[in-house]
């Protein structure tokens, strides 16, 4: 009777020919799977991907980062509703901070982003970071290539935009866009070099009229005069910065020119191509912290170890590094 009532094993080539034509049950079908922390549905995820691998990497990969109230999510709803309009699949993966307590998502993108929700040429996954390094979720490269393989050719990927998440994207797209507020001044003075280093483009937001249309200007010549003095990410391109309104829909249409601009350049030099490469070897080796990782929490055997091992450390009775040291034997390290 439990055989009986057991699901049918998955028809990984009936589900890749749905994928590939574009089936969004398919698609979200694929994503679960690639989320799954089950040993099986990561191997089945594997798989598909592999299969689906030489119809992805056409897409233009966006970044897309900025303070939490700098208007990420109405940005890129507009954005991504001219991208539809103009004929482009959109699909939007937008990595949500996790509860603390149920690892699920708190901030729910879909009810931010009204238009894409009902839009049938966008795609809007919110994925919990579930604590990952930088807030970007560990599946969201191969939720990318699984998107790009059902016909999306404009990946936009918002990050929580806290912490170390902006190298994280950086690492997964082609371009970064960066989102600041209007008002430079003290706020030019606390802003990570890092970021400015790796922005493709900065794009002050809530440039409206008026009084916004006015602050935002001068803070876009303030981050223009910090740019000039920062090495730009590639000698072929030298950040732009605009200003842009995501509520009235002002400036979006330019910003995305230079994001097309900036693709063709690179393409021509090879530097895409170069990126992407490089790219896919981090990409590799985060897949084998990810298998070391579950090789520590995977084993009830090597769970209770560890416990006892955190257990000392806390007591003061063994060092951090003697700690370090009885977990690494456990997995052969």
């Amino acid at each position: 009777m439990k055989d009986a009532m057991a699901p049918p094993p998955l028809d990984i080539d009936a589900l890749r020919e749905r994928l590939l034509a574009g089936d969004r049950a398919a698609l979200a079908r694929a994503i679960t799977l690639a989320e799954s922390r089950r040993a099986d549905h990561r191997a089945t995820a594997r798989n598909l991907i592999d299969a689906v691998l030489p119809q992805t990497g056409s897409a233009i990969r966006v970044g897309i980062t900025g303070v939490p109230g700098v208007g990420k999510s109405t940005t890129i709803d507009a954005l991504g509703a001219n991208l539809t309009a103009a004929g482009h699949k959109v699909a939007v993966l937008a990595v949500d901070p996790s509860s603390s307590r149920t690892g699920g998502s708190i901030l729910g993108d879909k009810t931010r982003m009204a238009r894409l929700a009902l839009d049938p040429n966008a795609f809007i996954r919110p994925s919990p970071s579930s604590g990952t390094l930088g807030g970007v979720a560990a599946k969201t490269r191969e939720t990318m290539l699984l998107c790009e393989a059902a016909g999306f050719d404009v990946i936009l990927v918002e990050t929580v935009g806290v912490g170390q998440s902006e190298t994280a994207v950086a690492d997964l797209t082609d371009f970064f866009l960066v989102l600041m507020l209007p008002g430079a001044g003290d706020e030019l003075q606390g802003i990570k070099k890092g970021i400015l280093e790796l922005a493709d483009m900065i794009a002050v937001n809530k440039a409206d009229d008026g009084e916004g249309e006015r602050r935002a200007s001068a803070a876009a010549s303030e981050y223009r005069a910090a740019l000039h003095i920062l090495s730009a990410p590639s000698s072929t391109w030298s950040p732009p910065v605009v200003t842009i309104s995501g509520l009235t829909n002002k400036g979006l249409d330019g910003m995305w020119a230079k994001v097309v601009d900036h693709r063709a350049k690179l393409t021509a030099t090879g530097e895409i191509e170069k990126k992407r490469r490089a790219q896919d070897v981090k990409w590799m080796w985060a897949l084998v912290h990810e298998r070391l990782h579950q090789r520590l929490v995977g084993s009830a055997e090597v769970r209770v170890k560890t416990a006892e091992a955190e257990a000392s450390v806390s007591s003061g009775t063994r060092s951090p590094a003697a700690g370090a040291e009885a977990i690494a034997t456990l997995i052969g390290l």
